[in-house]
């Protein structure tokens, strides 16, 4: 049966192979960065189940870890790896390969939509093939391990030239490969410290007893907002959703949830694309494209989230409430 825990573990062998491979070169200050989440990646079972155990101390020790984590990342300069091939080399492999380059990125929401579909219906020898706990993100780790070799059979690649070029792309992006899980867990940080309760008392204080068009509106802004703070839509859901979006919106006027979750998390996307909180998306492709303004992305986006955000709010109107 496939676990989510086999994925950590899978991530925990790359970060620590990309550690091995730094430490080699002499970059020890990125090999000790990735190291340290490769063990917690790995550990992060056993800190659970001690923690259930009554046992504090590898929790701690996790905790100084992360702590570790924060004071090497400065240190992290963009480094950028010699070239595998040269241009014209690249240039001639894609014009050989053509349609076929897509075969292994296509792969990847396919075989990850089956899994979340069927997977719970598949079986082997009357033994589920999946855990149902977060099926989904399994069926996304299969789906990139098959991505892996469906690339280096169409390139007609070795195996391992893949997980090189992917601890290179890894080592260029630095410790912003980290923000989309901090940016999570923040969000979760914000629920359980009562922000979404505060937010909630301050709309029923400032908006109108009654004006459910008002109160989608802050909810959508307040979407976009937090989303430019925080850098990721789902970090700020939890904390929207708990202040106005279920005991607002929900609860007193009658929303549908499904319909107001779904679109308003897209409000929530309008915002990372305004934000260089959102540094994998936004500061990092800048980087590797070598953009003379780093916040040319951002600039280039900025209007497409305006007129996104609109749309979804117009949309989300004639809907949620029917």
């Amino acid at each position: 049966m496939l676990r989510i825990e086999y994925a950590y573990w899978l991530i925990a062998a790359f970060l620590l192979y990309t550690a091995w491979r730094n430490a080699g070169e002499r970059q020890f200050a990125r090999a000790s960065f990735w190291a340290l989440l490769g063990l917690l990646f790995a550990g992060g079972d056993l800190v659970l189940a001690q923690q259930k155990a009554g046992n504090a101390l590898p929790a701690q020790i996790a905790g100084c870890m992360v702590i570790a984590l924060a004071l090497l990342a400065p240190l992290l300069r963009r480094r950028a790896h010699p070239e595998t091939a040269s241009a014209s080399a690249r240039v001639a492999s894609a014009l050989r390969l053509g349609h076929k380059l897509f075969v292994p990125a296509l792969l990847i929401p396919l075989v990850t939509l089956l899994v979340a579909l069927f997977g719970e219906h598949l079986s082997i020898g009357g033994y589920a093939l999946f855990a149902k706990p977060q099926m989904t993100l399994t069926g996304l780790t299969l789906a990139c391990v098959l991505a892996l070799f469906a690339a280096a059979r169409v390139a007609q690649a070795p195996l391992h030239q893949g997980v090189s070029e992917g601890r290179r792309l890894l080592d260029a992006i630095g410790w912003a490969a980290l923000l989309p899980l901090l940016l999570a867990a923040l969000g979760e940080v914000f629920t359980q410290s009562g922000v979404g309760a505060a937010i909630s008392a301050l709309a029923q204080m400032i908006l109108p007893e009654g004006n459910a068009f008002l109160c989608l509106l802050v909810f959508s802004l307040g979407m976009v907002l937090f989303t430019v703070i925080m850098g990721n839509a789902f970090a700020a859901f939890p904390v929207m959703m708990a202040g106005i979006g279920l005991p607002l919106l929900v609860q007193r006027y009658g929303a549908n949830p499904a319909i107001l979750g779904s679109m308003g998390m897209l409000c929530g996307y309008c915002g990372t694309l305004l934000t260089p909180m959102a540094a994998d998306y936004n500061l990092v492709p800048a980087a590797l494209l070598e953009l003379r303004n780093p916040y040319g992305v951002i600039r280039a986006q900025a209007w497409s989230a305006a007129s996104v955000f609109v749309a979804t709010f117009v949309i989300m109107w004639l809907l949620v409430f029917r």
